[in-house]
């Protein structure tokens, strides 16, 4: 994904905020969302050889019934609401499964040895790897799924509409189903119910490789040949156009076709002018007897297929690659079936963000480039907490769609030293990601115990946690203990870490007053205060049952010893009465201080130590 640098994202903040507001037609649940992304085929697996492009039976290989109800317990005392299980659907892998009738990928068009979640193969059946019985696949999984929810969570998968493996082969579809491409004319580069754009009269050829790469790191294959059959060639899942794609293109992958021809003209109905401010059922009847591309049927029976294994919801990739009308379509259907299904896109360009949310029907965003790589500017020592401001503002309008996250599985892990290098610099700013807006917010496995993800594990690179092979993730290993999942061989400073961030999630998930009123007290601050730097952090949150001062101190080495003050804006929302009372810290317990009340305003002590954070409650 492309990285924005500072001075762009404050044009792009500017630009959203000018932004008309509309209607939300969402309501918000009653109690902040906490998700748990985890790394399906890794979370479990002991083994921890981490040989470099080594094979399952090296390194090992995490199963569905890892998640034991054990494990699901913990978890869920972490404070999480919902568990999205990443590499679920049956994708591209090296090896052959002689049990199901499934023989390997070809390692030409797979990256690493274990393949891509995001290369789907068949999206009816489960990822073969990560059964104990592969002729049971299915029913593991849905034994998954029962587990998660008797621990009262739900269950999220990926669905990935832009692009599906270059070796798309549906061994498992429903009675009357029909494959993706298999009702194409591949004769012409577009129709608008063909499935997938072609490249009439050539062949797809391997991409040359780059900077000496080699599949499987060079171990002999009969079928690392340099070869791959597709005639005609397919467009790459990217866009790319050549029956050559680069190798730094989505080589993997094959573009999905949703009626939209090469030159960008739009085979299908446009939505009215003013279905932004309508709910899923409106834009439901809207598609009723609506003809629309054969792609988008397909995509609502997979989606249909999986929320009857009862799946409550989705992470759909690169969704901006994909028409809004699209989503539209698809998540009124899926809302008609469910209408409490989770829906979250990964949407990285602001100026399309309203129209996914509000047209397409996405629940929630990532916020990616505008609050988390303002975050990470900071964690790294390099950014000011006055950019925060503008962030939060330009938002406001949508701040409840904007998932937070500090980690994810396309991210640095923050204890990487291409990120932070220590996991205890990203507290203030898990906090502020927390509590700021009434957000969903989301961590990445193993982020709790200060995974660092330094293993060089084949086709994936230290820093990230790889997707692409069979290896072990050794901090999550310290927790799970031999499958104990009781973080047995954590440090006790690892272990003040995970506890950390318990206290965190279940304080947001319980407080009332974060899912209310925002008001920011940094720039009345900022203003009023010298010794209020922009190392400091502080809002206010409320609701009619709840008032809280959120305060966070992003320095490294210097304490915050200062006065907070409140602002008048906050005096009057919160009519205040004259008089000092003790606060104490809500979140984590240790702190108390005095807010003192007069005809001059509202302040109190503030002492934070460096890289610490205090909710107090005002009573």
């Amino acid at each position: 994904m492309k990285k924005i640098i500072l001075p762009a994202l404050l044009a792009l903040i500017l630009l959203s905020s000018q932004t008309p507001k509309t209607a939300d037609p969402k309501p918000m649940p009653p109690k902040k969302i906490i998700v748990y992304q985890v790394f399906t085929r890794l979370f479990g697996n002991t083994n921890s050889s981490n040989i470099p492009w080594g094979n399952k039976e090296q390194n090992g290989v995490g199963k569905f019934n890892d998640f034991t109800d054990a494990a699901l317990a913990e978890i869920k005392k972490l404070g999480v609401s919902h568990v999205w299980y990443t590499g679920v659907p049956h994708h591209g892998v090296i090896g052959d499964f002689p049990e199901i009738g499934v023989k390997s990928d070809d390692p030409d068009v797979i990256k690493g040895r274990a393949g891509s979640p995001y290369a789907v193969r068949d999206y009816y059946q489960v990822n073969p790897d990560l059964a104990v019985d592969v002729t049971r696949r299915m029913e593991e999984f849905e034994a998954l799924i029962a587990r998660t929810h008797a621990q009262d969570m739900q269950v999220i998968i990926d669905i990935v509409p832009n692009h599906v493996s270059r070796h798309y082969e549906g061994k498992n579809n429903p009675n009357g189903v029909q494959d993706f491409g298999a009702g194409d004319d591949k004769a012409v580069a577009y129709h608008k119910d063909n499935n997938f754009y072609y490249i009439p009269g050539e062949s797809f050829r391997v991409p040359e490789s780059k900077n000496g790469y080699q599949p499987l790191g060079g171990e002999k294959h009969p079928l690392a040949n340099g070869l791959f059959q597709e005639d005609p060639a397919k467009w790459t899942g990217n866009g790319s156009r050549k029956a050559q794609p680069d190798f730094y293109d989505w080589y993997e992958t094959v573009k999905i076709n949703y009626g939209v021809s090469p030159e960008g003209k739009k085979e299908f109905a446009e939505l009215p002018a003013d279905v932004a401010t309508l709910d899923w059922s409106t834009h439901y009847a809207f598609w009723q007897g609506k003809a629309v591309p054969d792609s988008w049927k397909k995509f609502k029976d997979i989606t249909q297929f999986w929320l009857r294994k009862g799946v409550d919801g989705f992470r759909f990739d690169m969704a901006e690659m994909v028409p809004v009308e699209f989503w539209s379509y698809l998540n009124s259907h899926i809302k008609k079936t469910n209408p409490d299904a989770f829906l979250l896109a990964e949407v990285y360009n602001p100026s399309l963000y309203r129209d996914y949310i509000q047209k397409g029907k996405m629940d929630y965003l990532y916020d990616k480039v505008e609050l988390y790589d303002t975050l990470k500017h900071i964690i790294r020592g390099h950014g000011s907490t006055d950019n925060l401001v503008p962030i939060l503002q330009g938002l406001s309008d949508i701040e409840h769609h904007m998932l937070h996250f500090l980690e994810n599985h396309d991210e640095q892990r923050i204890a990487s030293p291409e990120f932070a290098g220590n996991p205890w610099k990203a507290l203030p700013a898990m906090v502020v990601s927390a509590t700021s807006t009434t957000a969903p917010t989301m961590i990445y496995f193993g982020q709790e115990v200060g995974e660092p993800g330094a293993e060089m594990a084949g086709f994936g690179q230290p820093s990230r946690t790889s997707i692409f092979d069979y290896i072990g993730v050794p901090q999550h290993q310290k927790w799970v203990n031999g499958g104990k999942f009781d973080g047995g061989q954590l440090s006790d400073n690892e272990k003040a870490l995970r506890n950390y961030y318990s206290e965190v999630l279940n304080f947001t998930r319980n407080s009332s007053a974060l899912m209310g009123e925002y008001l920011e007290l940094h720039t009345y601050n900022r203003k009023l205060n010298p010794a209020y730097t922009d190392k400091t952090f502080a809002f206010a949150r409320w609701d009619k049952d709840q008032k809280l001062l959120v305060v966070t101190n992003f320095d490294e080495h210097q304490s915050v010893n200062t006065i907070l003050h409140l602002s008048p804006e906050l005096l009057k929302a919160w009519n205040l009465k004259p008089g000092t009372r003790e606060l104490k810290e809500g979140m984590f317990g240790k702190k108390t201080t005095q807010l003192r009340v007069d005809e001059k305003g509202a302040q109190i002590d503030l002492v934070l130590g460096p890289w610490e954070s205090a909710v107090f409650e005002v009573k």
